[in-house]
């Protein structure tokens, strides 16, 4: 027993031709490590748990695979949750994957209530908040900066000479893609000397089907924006297709622009002009971080801010 758990180990200390005899038995018998097991010894899983809000989403596709990657670099294993960005999911799929034992837990989420900061304090292993923050910034979490996303998204359009420009927001309990972003609009505006409208403001739920309802409102306004600020491409594609439905031209009658690059963004026509979030970058750098606190290296940076990209195409006009 000593001898197998030396060469699945990679022991130096064994024969060559003791470890070939080892290899042939393994796979003669189609032995596998008992994972189990050997966390038990080690106190260690070498599995990371990972919690996302919308696996059906691309975005969060992106996140994972630059979580994947580093995992796989340091040798650790991913299980991937997904809580639909409901809270009691996501307060149970932490709870499931820490009795699983995983060594880390990487929390891709939109709202971190007090209910999430008490379930990742009682946890004895590291956590690392993934594209989201705290509100007091107490967790470790890799982000971007969302409020000066939206604040230079709106500035392409005062650039451009709009000034009756509309948004469709997230939900403002949401710090990020919701609160923040709303708050980079408003701000955008007051700088430019141009009065925020309440009219002009529509909250969507980050889907395609809830920017058409907001067009649609939109479009009965008098003045009717010259120029909409969507809080998400998916919502900017909605909002798109509902300005061409109703017989108007993207940009020339509406200019469009958002926050996120999905893959979608270069595919509809006109291509959509945003900011593009380093979504990879931020599933790679939470990773890393993670690895550092699980293994208790040194750390500079525990609120790492990622920088983002205007991306210009074709829904403003280039001014």
């Amino acid at each position: 027993m000593a001898t197998v758990s030396r060469v699945v180990n990679n022991n130096p200390n064994v024969k060559p031709q003791t470890r070939k005899k080892v290899f042939e038995a393994i796979e003669r018998l189609g032995y596998r490590p008992n994972a189990v097991a050997r966390g038990l010894a080690s106190k260690k899983t070498t599995t990371v748990g990972v919690v996302i809000p919308d696996i059906s989403n691309s975005i969060f596709a992106e996140v994972a695979r630059g979580i994947e990657d580093i995992a796989n670099m340091y040798h650790y294993n991913i299980i991937l949750s997904n809580a639909d960005k409901k809270k009691e999911k996501e307060i149970r799929v932490i709870n499931t994957l820490l009795e699983k034992q995983v060594d880390g837990l990487l929390f891709m989420g939109g709202i971190v209530t007090e209910d999430h900061i008490q379930a990742f304090r009682t946890s004895s292993v590291p956590v690392v908040l993934c594209g989201t923050k705290d509100e007091n910034n107490t967790m470790p979490s890799v982000d971007i900066d969302h409020e000066k996303a939206a604040l230079d998204a709106v500035n392409v359009l005062i650039a451009s000479g709009h000034r009756d420009i509309a948004m469709i927001s997230g939900t403002l309990q949401d710090p990020a893609n919701g609160y923040a972003r709303y708050q980079g609009y408003k701000k955008a505006l007051e700088a430019a000397g141009i009065s925020v409208r309440d009219e002009y403001v529509r909250v969507g739920n980050y889907r395609y089907e809830s920017s058409v309802d907001a067009v649609k409102h939109f479009l009965e306004l008098s003045p009717r924006p010259t120029a909409i600020f969507s809080a998400t491409d998916e919502m900017a594609i909605g909002a798109i297709h509902t300005i061409q439905d109703n017989g108007l031209r993207v940009p020339q009658d509406i200019a469009v622009i958002s926050v996120d690059n999905i893959r979608m963004a270069s595919m509809v026509r006109p291509t959509l002009t945003t900011v593009a979030q380093p979504m990879y970058d931020i599933g790679a750098v939470s990773m890393r971080l993670l690895t550092k606190l699980m293994n208790k290296e040194s750390t500079d940076n525990m609120q790492v801010i990622l920088p983002h990209e205007i991306i210009n195409r074709q829904s403003v006009a280039q001014s």
